[in-house]
């Protein structure tokens, strides 16, 4: 049994490494968040000891490591901008780190965290849990087996509604999130480059505070695309139904179905990491280089290759209404 201890405790994706820590028998010793409202470690450990300030936790990692029940792992869900500085203290404490995505915002924190992990000899990895997908390694087999010289026309859209509390959070601040292609977009980017190879070319047609939109090409793939987090980008059929998210992959005009199968990849990415086969840092770097590019890059406009959602219009932003 392995102990862990997780940063980000209070967040969205934080249950699901706690599930993956208690579906791959191990025991989660401690827990970090600024905020309280962590009553849901009471469904898988409530026997774990929970910070609010991080001296704290700090001094009692140390505690725990004198006494004889150092830390194996810590699990890191905490905003995007503190990955960077939260790896690093995983790593000094002499424990490997899990890092969800994007395990950082700039392709150079990548350089300097792969030096840090070999000063210390402890590992960093990401959770890139599409590429457990079956339907995922599916597609990348049929690929990897087409005939010589295919490039496949792709479109993707992933649209996932937010409310107003959004751009209050840091999430809306691209300086701590990254923006919506790092934040809601980084595991497709990661996906993609995984199956279809080497990027080619990044455009950048839209770039707002609520959408963007490009075109990806790569050795065996053109894609056009198009992330959102307004409800009113999603197709009315789509609201009709009460549903709040769209996502559509087409290959080919055939639409690639990978919508389910997703509530047990964070513990089939743990399993891969305790047994030494988990992605390690260095497998991030090409969706980090992806998304900091279209971060900076000057948008074009609706010219070339654009994706047909892309010429909804734009909407204000909410807090030009206030």
């Amino acid at each position: 049994m392995k102990n862990f201890a997780l940063i980000g405790a209070a967040g969205y994706i934080a249950p699901r490494h706690m599930q993956a820590i208690k579906d791959t028998g191990n025991n989660l010793l401690a827990a970090l968040d600024k905020n309280d409202s962590v009553g849901i470690i009471d469904s898988h450990f409530p026997q774990a000891d929970f910070f609010v300030e991080f001296e704290r936790f700090d001094r009692h990692l140390e505690k725990l490591k004198r006494s004889g029940k150092a830390i194996d792992y810590v699990s890191i869900c905490s905003p995007n901008y503190l990955h960077d500085s939260h790896i690093r203290f995983g790593l000094r404490n002499g424990a490997d780190v899990i890092c969800e995505k994007p395990i950082v915002l700039n392709p150079w924190n990548i350089d300097a965290l792969e030096d840090l992990s070999l000063e210390t000899g402890q590992k960093i990895y990401n959770i890139l849990q599409l590429r457990l997908h079956p339907s995922v390694i599916a597609l990348k087999e049929k690929v990897d087996n087409a005939p010589a010289g295919k490039v496949f026309d792709i479109d993707l859209a992933y649209l996932t509604s937010r409310g107003h509390w959004y751009y209050t959070s840091w999430k809306g601040d691209q300086t701590k999130s990254g923006g919506i292609a790092t934040n809601i977009g980084v595991h497709f980017y990661d996906m993609l480059q995984w199956i279809f190879g080497d990027l080619k070319e990044n455009i950048v047609h839209v770039h707002t505070h609520d959408r963007a939109a490009g075109y990806l090409e790569f050795s065996k793939a053109r894609v056009r695309w198009f992330l959102s987090i307004n409800y009113n980008t999603i197709p009315q059929a789509i609201r009709d139904t009460g549903a709040r998210t769209y996502r559509s992959l087409t290959i080919e005009g055939e639409e690639f179905e990978f919508s389910g199968g997703f509530t047990e990849l964070h513990t089939r990415s743990y399993q891969h990491i305790l047994a030494g086969a988990g992605f390690e840092i260095g497998e991030a770097r090409k969706a980090i280089e992806i998304v900091h590019h279209i971060r900076h890059a000057r948008p074009i406009g609706l010219q070339g290759e654009y994706h047909p959602l892309a010429k909804i219009p734009l909407s204000q932003h909410p807090f030009e209404r206030r």
